[in-house]
């Protein structure tokens, strides 16, 4: 593996692509606009799913699966969830090919063979999703319905980047039904502490929980809120959204239930989601220009350890004591790696394992042995110890907790540090070209305000924190009366 990756301060971009091929989490692919996702990275996938997952259905969440393929009527049906997608959309027209007669080996659309109904490639599931729970939902009895999907979409990106836009990746969508308003915004607001609790607490990474203003909506939505982290280039990245979509996609399905007092009225819905582009959060937020950093509840490999051989009869010897070490760490839940692989050089494995992110490296050889001790490394902050055998176990469980911990609060500390509070537009442009990440400042609140700002400066509102504090002041662009701040910033 070659250690070489380019500098942070050099070239972000491709520092970032650099990570992403040379860690071993994904590679570009054949398919314009889409991703191989490797082992190492679908491994560092299905930890994060895996830990969403249990958490959905300690919630009372279940999984279900739903075709990928939308009719184009079904999908037309809620009017600004269609026209919020149409420009990504993927569509199958048709379902044969045949050999081209004129030139043989060549396979052409049969065109004989067009569907009746064209077919919407899934964006996004609610519109196959409603038009399924019209026929699940009759009464008040019928819910709440609380479905989580596990999928993959398309979106017919144009500028793709690994994890972080890709015409088609993997995702889950929850879809809830409710028989009130106060319910599903209940749950919405509930999947985002979700979301905000995986965050911060497994991946290390401090989030913003907010709202979304009108512009920013989901497509078919009344309210988006979402969680809002900071990259390491001073860009901001929205790490999950959940929905409450009113009763707008229980009126375009006619998805209608009796309730208590046998009147009719349409469902309240909800959606909730998050996706790989996660990885491309982890990757940015916590990497150095050494190599990925992993937080150690989700990584892939907690610890690896690399043994150091002096000759031939040393090997058996190192190999037992090593898996006396490993069995201990393993009946603490601990995920270990042996690699005696006797093709590459302890120092070559070094450094693969620090351009993994690995959170702990352990070197082993017959001096330490003797000495009854183990080298210990640990990824994020370089330091090496010398560690008694003994208690390597319970040294090792505590040593990976205080490296999450320390993760996070270097996160935090940068988040922290790069949030300007502006009063001028002359203030906020000069921020915004010094890359310092969110930018608090007054808004007047309306649609058209916003979308100058926008245009002038490529910054988009993030959110409106939920904690906000009200004060009056006075918009950047227009100068009209503001009772908060709202967090600006260019954005991925």
């Amino acid at each position: 593996m070659s250690k070489v990756i380019t500098s942070r301060s050099e070239d972000y971009s491709q520092w970032y692509n650099d990570l992403i091929i040379k860690g071993g989490l994904a590679d570009y692919s054949a398919v314009r606009g889409c991703m191989v996702i490797k082992p190492y990275g679908y491994s560092l996938w299905e930890n994060m799913r895996d830990v969403l997952d249990r958490k959905f259905k300690e919630t009372g969440h279940q999984n279900a699966y739903f075709p990928i393929f939308v009719p184009k009527s079904l999908f037309e049906a809620e009017e600004k969830n269609a026209e919020g997608f149409a420009k990504e959309c993927a569509v199958v027209t048709h379902y044969r090919l045949k050999t081209d007669e004129n030139n043989k080996g060549k396979l052409i659309v049969d065109p004989e063979a067009k569907l009746e109904e064209e077919l919407v490639v899934r964006p996004t599931s609610e519109a196959i999703i409603w038009s399924t729970y019209k026929n699940w939902i009759q009464s008040y009895r019928d819910l709440p319905i609380l479905i989580n999907q596990w999928a993959n979409v398309v979106r017919w990106e144009m500028r793709t980047r690994l994890f972080l836009r890709t015409a088609e990746f993997l995702w889950q969508e929850g879809h809830t039904a409710h028989a009130s308003r106060e319910e599903a915004v209940e749950e919405t607001k509930k999947m985002l502490e979700v979301y905000a609790d995986f965050a911060e607490n497994f991946m290390a990474l401090p989030v913003v929980k907010g709202v979304k203003s009108a512009n920013e909506r989901f497509a078919g939505a009344e309210d988006t809120y979402c969680i809002e982290a900071l990259m390491q280039d001073g860009k901001a990245l929205q790490a999950g959204t959940s929905h409450f979509l009113g009763q707008n996609f229980a009126k375009a399905f006619d998805v209608k239930f009796a309730d208590k007092d046998n009147q009719l009225d349409y469902v309240w819905a909800t959606s909730w989601g998050v996706s790989t582009r996660l990885i491309g959060a982890l990757v940015m937020a916590h990497s150095d220009d050494d190599g990925l950093m992993m937080p150690p509840r989700i990584a892939p490999l907690q610890v690896v350890i690399v043994p150091i051989y002096k000759g031939a009869d040393s090997i058996p010897v190192i190999d037992a004591k090593v898996q006396e070490i490993m069995q201990e760490l393993r009946s603490k839940g601990i995920s270990v790696k042996y690699d005696n692989d006797d093709n590459a050089r302890p120092g070559w494995k070094f450094a693969e394992y620090e351009m993994k992110g690995v959170p702990v490296r352990m070197a082993m050889g017959m001096r330490d042995m003797e000495n009854g001790v183990v080298e210990v490394a640990r990824r994020d902050t370089k330091e090496k110890q010398q560690v008694s055998i003994a208690d390597i176990g319970d040294y090792v469980a505590q040593l990976l907790e205080d490296i999450q911990q320390a993760m996070y609060n270097r996160a935090r500390s940068f988040r922290d540090s790069h949030i300007t509070r502006v009063d001028t537009w002359e203030e906020f442009m000069e921020t915004l070209e010094q890359k310092t990440g969110f930018i608090a400042a007054h808004w007047d609140g309306t649609p058209e305000t916003e979308e100058k700002i926008k245009e002038l400066s490529k910054a988009t509102i993030r959110c409106i924190p939920l904690d906000n504090p009200q004060e009056a002041g006075k918009c950047i662009l227009t100068g009209n009366p503001s009772t908060q701040r709202v967090l600006f910033a260019r954005a991925y």
